[in-house]
């Protein structure tokens, strides 16, 4: 059967969007698209503008980012018209969505840096509100996602950024169909698929169309299911599960007083649907106030800092009881508090000044509905408040077979909340890519493998003495040191390590510590844990040290003292260390400075997600810990998980689920390296959370068939190039497309394959300098696609995502580069010949240090035969290298006719803080400042010259 062509798809959607009550309208570039803009917003608004004061409302509209124009779209704009008389322009009715004007028109043309012609629109009051790419069936659907990427930087921001007001994009194939909010830097990760309510994906246009881009459904998402997050400056838009389960409370607490509970997996962004039901629920009229319940003081920070991106100053933390009293009896309308503060608002000492609020309707949305809330403290809460209503979130809901012996009563997650509203477990979450699967290894004896670390009987593994004994657990050390790297990409990732006891952490941590002084390793390595504190235990909660709740005693006395003291002294001194190398003035000696400290090293490890996070200085790369962090902590930076306690259940699971959340192509499964038999446990929580089956889908397959799927993608790469100098022949683009898609399924591969401990290049049909060669060629495909780009010149690569995250290897700069350089001096002509050329093949494969082939193949052909003594090369090259600056300079400043002292000092400060200059820092360092017309293309070119020269000269320059 022939593809269905582009056009054929894009006439056939407009055709169901009139019948879906569209109105269709031709409009073919920006000035039709102001002129409709006009037309659409004076019916909307049942007025009409005069030129001048359509100018001012165009004006007001132009303002700000794509972050900033969400805000304008659903706020109201103060408009003096020209009799003097105040009117209100309004460009959203989020009320009533069906109130606003729905449009379609197609092939708009804008021209900015470039002319963009974009497919499909949709327009509401005249606003472009979705815009939806298409390519033909059979056509990869990122090739749409990557086009959106270009248009929003050469041409959404031309004819007053009107298209900066797109809210949603949709990407599709026909086949393939998805949607995603509009973000600056987004990745084909934050894509989703439309579903119904029970989770079956929608996935061809056409009933996507139905579904999805009505004008009911459309309006609703728009109106209500877009979060703007103020932390980050973005928007979210809710995925299909968040949204049918927002969806099942409001109908809940609308319609019934019964409590109930949401069952989503770990991972899955519990907290962005239970923001999102909060902020509907506490607008409901019978609804008094809503109260989001966190389990720890861990997630209370975590959960708070959330909420608040969600919308600024929406959450006041309650540092005690006392303060969450007051918020309780004041106008506050969301209140975020832990359970045990909440224990103690509805004790004796409490319970006058709330005594109002028994009878008020008051929402409890539980996050984690699990184990704290069991027992007495959750039934004090409920006969308290009457009237009061619990909807209960969990990842991981408390069965009659993971129940604790110890609860008394009412055990499970049903009995205490009621039905469930809502699923969507971790098979499902795998399969839309929600989340990422696990690859588990099971190190030691009793996993059957050669490379076994220490020597135990399987019978004697759960033996406390063997487990305690400090020659496994050095081994252990070793074992760590020698695979972190290969784990986490070369340091670019975080791992945990989680250990069975307190004196267990002591015992890792002083390990690696003496192994660092020993100059063994430099892995940065962090440890957090309650002092006293029993971890053994199955209930063991490890809380933060809090005024009120948490048991923390500062001058406790007695044999628990001295385990307190103990375990306290050698914390602080690990503190220490932690401040010396991140510059911190943390201490156990202080309650508010030791819950900072945890605060600092959360923070650390969430903050790698950032963009200007800098690795080299503020990167941590272990965090040895018992419980704390293995529930409720997400950062998407830590991939690794090391395993030396016994895990089962949900506590596995959450444990596990430390790793799994979704990032990019190189972060392609959660690592867990288990130092302990878990796999029955592990099968048995997987089965308990979603069925028998699902461990495959779950777990990453073994070793042996990752290597099978390496080698058929080996072999379809060698169809198309049976040798890498094959890649130089390729006569057509469309061949060239075939070889770097059949790459990158290679490199994919290879990505998965070397996180395996097991991996060995022996394994494989390709041998290690093959493989760089081949990697080389597909490198330069990727640069003649810049230099095309430059040109102007399209081509059918240009929306081919090279996916360059996944050309990682081991560490190698500039400095590296150098000593292999040495090496050239006192070699024979022969031997120096296949050196330079070994060099030269090392810099084209990195990514990195390719732009800097040129300039150092330019030094050993030039510089090193005037160069008598190899010990002064590095301090040669690093004169070669500043005069080859300084020449590079003074050549953009001359092209560009900038100021070469204010420019230097533009990228100084670039360099230093990692913040591109705006517009106007550049246009200060010009002669003369470019007209209107022409300053977002100069404006362009000159920050893109200039991040190429920081590239080139300052980029790998250090070890």
């Amino acid at each position: 059967m022939a593809h269905q062509s582009e056009l054929q798809l894009e006439n056939n959607l407009i055709q169901q969007l009139q019948g879906l009550g569209y109105v269709s309208v031709k409009i073919q570039d920006g000035d039709a698209l102001v002129s409709n803009l006009k037309s659409q917003l004076e019916l909307f608004n049942r007025t009409t503008f005069t030129a001048k004061e359509f100018d001012a409302v165009l004006n007001h509209l132009a303002k700000g980012s794509v972050f900033e124009k969400a805000k304008t779209l659903r706020d109201r704009f103060q408009l003096t018209k020209e009799d003097g008389t105040s009117f209100y322009v309004r460009f959203f009715n989020s009320e009533n969505t069906g109130a606003n004007l729905y449009q379609v028109t197609n092939q708009i043309s804008l021209e900015g840096s470039y002319k963009n012609r974009y497919d499909v629109t949709l327009l509401v009051n005249g606003l472009p509100l979705v815009q939806i790419e298409l390519k033909r069936s059979g056509t990869e659907i990122k090739e749409a996602f990557n086009q959106i990427n270009r248009y929003q930087l050469h041409s959404f921001w031309s004819n007053s950024g009107l298209f900066q007001y797109v809210q949603l994009f949709v990407i599709s194939n026909g086949v393939n169909t998805k949607y995603l909010a509009n973000n600056e830097l987004q990745s084909v990760k934050q894509t989703f698929f439309w579903a119904d309510a029970n989770n079956k994906n929608i996935t061809e246009l056409m009933p996507f169309a139905k579904a999805f881009l009505n004008p009911t459904q459309l309006g609703k998402m728009i109106a209500h299911y877009i979060v703007i997050n103020e932390t980050h400056k973005i928007m979210m838009v809710l995925r299909p599960y968040q949204y049918y389960a927002t969806e099942a409370i409001i109908k809940q607490v609308k319609h019934t007083s019964d409590n109930a509970y949401i069952w989503h997996t770990t991972g899955s962004g519990k907290t962005l649907t239970s923001f999102k039901a909060s902020q509907i629920l506490m607008d409901l009229p019978d609804v008094y106030k809503v109260v989001f319940v966190v389990d720890r003081k861990d997630l209370d920070f975590q959960t708070m800092n959330e909420f608040n991106a969600f919308k600024k100053d929406s959450v006041d933390v309650t540092d005690n009881t006392q303060s969450l009293v007051k918020q309780l009896t004041d106008n506050t309308k969301l209140v975020l508090t832990t359970i045990q503060k909440l224990n103690n608002a509805v004790s004796d000492r409490f319970k006058h000044q709330i005594e109002p609020l028994r009878h008020k309707k008051i929402v409890f949305i539980f996050d984690e509905c699990h184990r704290s809330q069991f027992g007495e403290t959750h039934e004090r809460i409920t006969k308290f408040f009457d009237q009061s209503q619990l909807i209960g979130f969990t990842g991981t809901p408390i069965f009659a077979e993971n129940a604790s012996k110890n609860d008394k009563g009412k055990r499970t997650t049903k009995d205490l909340f009621g039905d469930c509203l809502h699923k969507y477990v971790i098979t499902d979450a795998i399969h839309d890519e929600n989340v990422l699967r696990f690859g588990i290894e099971y190190v030691g004896k009793y996993k059957n493998k050669s490379k076994s670390f220490i020597d135990i009987e399987v019978e004697d593994i759960d033996k406390q003495e063997v487990l305690d004994s400090p020659m496994r657990i050095e081994k252990i050390v070793d074992y760590i040191i020698a695979h972190h790297d290969q784990k986490t990409f070369n340091k670019q990732y975080s791992a945990l390590l989680t250990v069975s006891s307190i004196p267990n952490a002591v015992q890792y941590y002083d390990l690696f510590q003496k192994k660092k002084e020993a100059g063994k390793h430099d892995l940065r390595i962090a440890t957090i844990f309650t002092f006293g504190a029993n971890e053994d235990s199955d209930q063991a909660q490890d809380y933060l040290p809090d005024d009120e709740e948490s048991g923390f005693d500062m001058a406790a006395e007695g044999p628990t003292a001295y385990a307190s003291s103990h375990s306290r002294d050698k914390l602080e001194t690990y503190i220490g260390h932690y401040n010396q190398m991140y510059n911190g003035s943390f201490t156990t000696k202080d309650s508010a400075l030791f819950e900072s400290y945890f605060k600092d090293i959360s923070k650390r490890l969430k903050d790698r997600e950032k963009k200007n996070f800098n690795d080299a200085k503020d990167r941590l790369d272990i965090v040895i810990v018992v419980n704390m962090m293995l529930t409720g902590f997400d950062a998407k930076k830590v991939n690794t998980l090391y395993v030396d306690k016994n895990l089962k259940q949900h506590g596995l699971i959450q444990a596990y689920s430390r790793t799994n959340r979704i990032l990019g192509e190189q972060k392609s499964q959660g690592n867990i390296l288990s130092f302990r038999n878990l796999k029955k446990a592990t099968d048995e929580a997987i089965t308990l959370f979603s069925n028998k089956e699902a461990i495959e889908v779950v777990t990453m397959p073994d070793y042996d068939k990752i290597a099978e799927k390496f080698e058929e993608a080996l072999k379809i790469m060698r169809e198309i190039t049976p040798t890498y100098q094959s890649v130089d022949d390729l006569e057509s683009e469309d061949a060239e497309a075939l070889f770097v898609q059949a790459f990158r399924k290679l490199l994919r591969a290879m990505n998965v394959l070397q996180s395996y401990t097991d991996f060995d290049w022996e394994d494989i049909a390709i041998d290690e300098q093959e493989f760089e060669d081949y990697k080389s060629k597909y490198l330069d495909l990727y640069e003649k696609v810049k230099r095309d780009t430059k040109k102007e010149k399209t081509s059918i690569l240009d929306d081919i995502d090279f996916e360059l995250e996944l050309i990682h290897r081991d560490q190698i700069n500039v400095a590296y580069i150098l000593k292999l350089i040495s090496q050239l001096k006192g070699t024979n002509t022969s031997e120096a010949k296949a050196q330079r050329k070994a060099i030269l093949d090392l810099l084209g494969g990195d990514i990195q240090l390719r732009s800097k082939r040129e300039l150092i193949q330019k030094f050993i052909d030039e510089n090193m035969p005037q160069i008598k003594d190899g010990d002064n090369i590095e301090e040669e090259f690093e004169k070669f290298w500043q005069e080859q600056k300084v020449l590079a300079l003074g050549k953009l400043c001359e092209e560009e006719h900038l100021d070469k002292a204010q420019f230097k000092g533009l990228i100084d400060a670039y360099i230093y803080s990692g913040r591109e200059p705006i517009k106007d820092e550049v246009f200060q360092c010009l002669d003369n400042r470019p007209s209107i017309l022409q300053a977002r293309v100069i404006g362009d070119r000159i920050i893109a010259k200039m991040k190429e020269f920081v590239e080139l000269f300052e980029k790998g320059m250090v070890a």
